[in-house]
């Protein structure tokens, strides 16, 4: 039988999630999945400053969203990606994409958020939270190996981080609705002991955003 003193140890490297910063839609509220929008100036800025505090980590590799908002975030960073990663894409809203919580609310006349009502095709099939948990499973097992040489940097989106988050705590995909990752924000993840832990959340250089 095997025990907890037979399991192997954790990796020591940490993750740092980093959000992208800010688009046009992620300050107005807008779902943002396929939608490929360039960074704001303002998210540019903010992108920039975080190179300072991602060096105090001990980066061995970095892997992005696809996406262009995601890749150039890392790229002003100060960070050279080594790969790209199609599973670290934001969450396929569906007919979703575009739209505000508060205008679906207001149509439906209801409560309504995407962690607790079905995601309906549009333009796009859409996705369940279970698939966007199955891909961020695929992303924690392929950086596992990289994890045992230093710090791992996962540069994506709000949404899909935060399910990534609660697949990394071993909760179920829809805890991640109890979480909120501000745009150019980093969240640490690393472990107590044998227990996965969040270390660090909403870290950012700009004093206007609580940490």
């Amino acid at each position: 039988m095997t025990t907890a003193d037979d399991a192997p140890d954790p990796p020591p490297g940490r993750l740092l999630l980093l959000r992208h910063g800010d688009t046009e839609w992620s300050r107005s509220g807008q779902h943002t999945g396929v939608t490929d929008l360039p960074l704001l100036p303002e998210g540019e800025q903010v992108a920039r400053s975080l190179a300072p505090l991602l060096g105090r980590y001990q980066v061995v590799h970095v892997r992005t969203s696809p996406l262009q908002r995601a890749r150039r975030t890392a790229e002003l960073a100060g960070l050279q990606s080594d790969a790209v990663d199609e599973d670290l894409r934001e969450w396929d809203y569906g007919a979703f994409e575009g739209r505000t919580t508060k205008e679906v609310r207001e149509e439906r006349g209801r409560p309504w958020s995407v962690f607790t009502d079905p995601i309906e095709p549009g333009e796009t099939p859409g996705e369940t939270v279970e698939e966007v948990a199955a891909r961020a499973s695929r992303v924690l097992a392929a950086v596992t190996p990289h994890r045992h040489e230093g710090d791992v940097v996962l540069c994506g989106h709000g949404h899909a981080l935060r399910i990534l988050t609660a697949v990394y705590l071993e909760q179920a995909p829809r805890f991640a609705a109890h979480l909120t990752f501000h745009a150019g924000a980093i969240g640490v993840l690393g472990h107590h002991r044998e227990d996965p832990v969040i270390e660090a959340w909403n870290l950012s250089p700009d004093p206007g955003v609580e940490a």
